[in-house]
């Protein structure tokens, strides 16, 4: 997949995200799909800033901005409140792509 386009389509494509996708983009793939709380453990599991990210834009879905603002300090990123969702998701698609397809497979950023 090299675009978000592809990735959209591979979610309403197929059941499962496949196993040789970066678990950031399995959690965004999950959240795409429906399933919050797969897509939540997935980005908690991940233990890097790069999960972290994902943990708090998928609190910002929840409504719970308090607790997102807590994992955007912890990713580094400024906490996001003008962009819609669908923008911060495609955001974050179209970075964790660039970066598996730039790394071959992916190396986590752990701060």
């Amino acid at each position: 997949m090299k675009n978000v386009s592809d990735f959209l389509s591979d979610v309403r494509e197929n059941d499962q995200p496949s196993g040789e996708m970066y678990d950031c983009l399995q959690a965004l793939w999950w959240e795409a799909k429906g399933d919050w709380d797969r897509a939540h453990d997935i980005a908690q599991d991940e233990g890097t800033r790069d999960g972290d990210w994902i943990h708090a834009y998928l609190h910002r879905v929840e409504g719970d901005l308090g607790n997102a603002g807590y994992w955007y300090r912890r990713a580094g990123k400024p906490a996001k409140g003008r962009e819609s969702l669908k923008e911060e998701w495609e955001e974050l698609s179209a970075y964790f792509l660039g970066r598996q397809e730039g790394d071959g497979g992916m190396t986590d950023d752990t701060g």
